[in-house]
């Protein structure tokens, strides 16, 4: 392969394949486009982000609050390696962030303030995308095409966030979370269509504010795309995701705050050289029956390595 025609590949990968609703704080809302795109096996990925939220909730939108006026900054580092699973290209990544609440909420007829900072809970996901994206070496992904791709990821989230039963807003929900997904990526020339759809699953907190159990049904969601890629290897999205569902359970008492909520974003991403990537990002809630109504601005900066790269 000629230096030329490696580099501009690598530029592709580099800027095409990323995690952009990495530093979201809030999983089921994330808005990320190219999830499932190919990318060479043996590629590593590293991320470093930061997010800025604004208005509504943003960590766990189902909380018993109203007039919720917060804001969040988040720090996230990330990894992630592009795979060969079973002749299928997959990948696995991580991200960790580090984020600080402050602001105030109404609760029970007073008004609560709340200023914190420290670990949210992390995320790991595996992804396989099991039509139209082989696994395929460096070499081989110079001749690769994309058309249509299928795949599907599951995403697990720990309990390991910074947590306090006497506190009703925190950074880690002291619960396990689940979420599978399936995806949906279709070139059109320069222009990609994609959608996603998902469902998080959560289990019990059962210490929850002062030492009550919580439970939650599920939180449906779906996402899509309207990507397009400049010749440059600069591309730019418009993104939206609806959620519903959600509804909590405290000490057996069915709680009225089933979500119904929509958000809108855009994201741009463009190379700086052979390696290294920014990606900026922006997302707002339009529609909110519970918890939505928050503002977000972030940056991610990557860099890529192995591979044969």
């Amino acid at each position: 392969m000629r230096c030329g025609e490696s580099r501009a590949i690598g530029m592709a990968v580099l800027v095409g394949w990323a995690l952009t609703g990495m530093a979201s704080p809030a999983g089921a809302q994330d808005i990320e486009p190219r999830a499932y795109s190919n990318a060479p096996v043996g590629v590593n990925f590293l991320i470093a982000g930061y997010a800025y939220t604004t208005g509504g909730l943003a960590f766990d939108s189902a909380l018993p609050l109203s007039d919720p006026d917060l804001s969040t900054s988040n720090a996230v580092v990330a990894y992630a390696r592009a795979l060969d699973f079973r002749g299928k290209s997959a990948k696995f990544d991580v991200i960790a962030p580090l984020s600080s609440l402050s602001g105030t909420a109404d609760f029970d007829g007073g008004t609560l303030r709340r200023d914190i900072a420290g670990l949210a809970d992390p995320k790991f996901r595996f992804s396989v995308n099991f039509f139209g994206a082989p696994a395929l070496s460096l070499q081989e992904f110079a001749g690769f095409k994309q058309d249509l791709i299928i795949g599907a990821s599951l995403q697990v989230s720990p309990p390991v966030g910074q947590y306090d039963a006497s506190r009703l807003v925190n950074l880690g929900t002291n619960r396990w979370s689940f979420k599978p997904e399936l995806g949906v990526s279709k070139a059109l020339g320069r222009l990609t269509l994609e959608g996603a759809a998902a469902v998080t699953l959560y289990l019990d907190n059962d210490d929850f504010y002062q030492g009550r159990s919580r439970s939650q049904d599920p939180l449906y969601s779906l996402q899509g795309h309207l990507i397009y890629s400049f010749q440059s290897g600069v591309w730019g999205s418009l993104d939206g995701t609806y959620f519903t569902g959600g509804r909590t359970t405290l000490d057996g008492e069915l709680n009225d705050d089933l979500q119904q909520n929509w958000r809108v974003g855009a994201t741009l991403a463009f190379p700086v050289n052979g390696r290294n990537s920014i990606k900026l990002y922006g997302s707002s809630g339009v529609s909110a029956r519970t918890g939505n109504d928050f503002d977000l601005l972030g940056i991610a900066w990557q860099y890529r390595w192995g591979g044969g790269l």
